[in-house]
């Protein structure tokens, strides 16, 4: 077994038996033991009582973080004509058409999120193998192909984050930095726990909120309490 630094096995004492805390407690636990060279990334994990197999147990949506997520979003649009130049205007990194299907098909995928008009979507649906498995894949029902490129850029680089379950039920996402102050952290979390709890599919059965736990990228986990996370401040 690899040898801990002393940096790990003290977050890691620190984080011994803390379980079931308030947002306010995870918060201040989690990014006082963030201590690596980086601003780390604070990561929120659920466990939901879904089953992905079946379609009506699917979750998925998109929540705007009102604290951002510190993230550089780096943004790529298919669109043409008077649409591209729109999306160039409201600061899109790689605007394109069948040029940037080309690129994609490559290797070339330099960007967080993927927006398509929607008379783009023959050709992006050419890309569903390549974008899907990294969940880049344009998507109605999330916003990201659209008529409205100004907005969805917007909506992209100012703190949207989109969410879909994984495999086991588990909804991860990024929700701020260390360095970000706690209570813009704290808010964030609710505002992302909130936003998923209003995504409960109706196939759901159960329990569905199982399990909440916060993180930072070079540190331990901590449970949340379900219902101090959904609960409102």
């Amino acid at each position: 077994m690899a040898k801990l630094g002393k940096r790990t096995r003290a977050a890691r004492e620190a984080a011994a038996g803390k379980e079931n805390l308030t947002v306010e407690e995870a918060v201040s636990l989690v990014k006082g033991n963030a201590n690596a060279k980086f601003d780390e990334t604070i990561e929120i994990a659920l466990n939901l009582g879904v089953d992905t197999r079946h379609a009506d147990q699917m979750v998925r949506g998109t929540v705007v973080l009102p604290n951002g997520t510190g993230k550089t979003m780096r943004v790529a649009v298919f669109a043409r004509g008077d649409k591209a130049d729109e999306a160039k205007e409201a600061g899109a990194d790689i605007v394109g058409a069948e040029d940037l299907m080309q690129a994609i098909q490559g290797g070339e995928i330099n960007f967080d999120r993927c927006i398509a008009t929607p008379d783009m979507m023959p050709i992006v649906g050419r890309l569903g193998k390549i974008l899907g498995p990294r969940n880049l894949m344009p998507n109605p029902k999330v916003g990201t192909v659209t008529p409205d490129v100004k907005a969805a850029i917007e909506a992209a680089k100012g703190g949207e984050v989109q969410f879909k379950a994984e495999k086991g039920g588990v909804v991860h996402a990024g929700i701020g930095k260390a360095s970000f102050d706690e209570a813009k952290l704290v808010e964030n979390v609710r505002t992302f726990c909130d936003a998923v709890a209003k995504a409960k599919p109706s196939g759901a059965k159960g329990s569905y909120m199982q399990k909440i736990s916060l993180s930072s990228t070079m540190g331990p986990g901590v449970t949340i309490d379900v219902a101090a996370a959904t609960a409102q401040a």
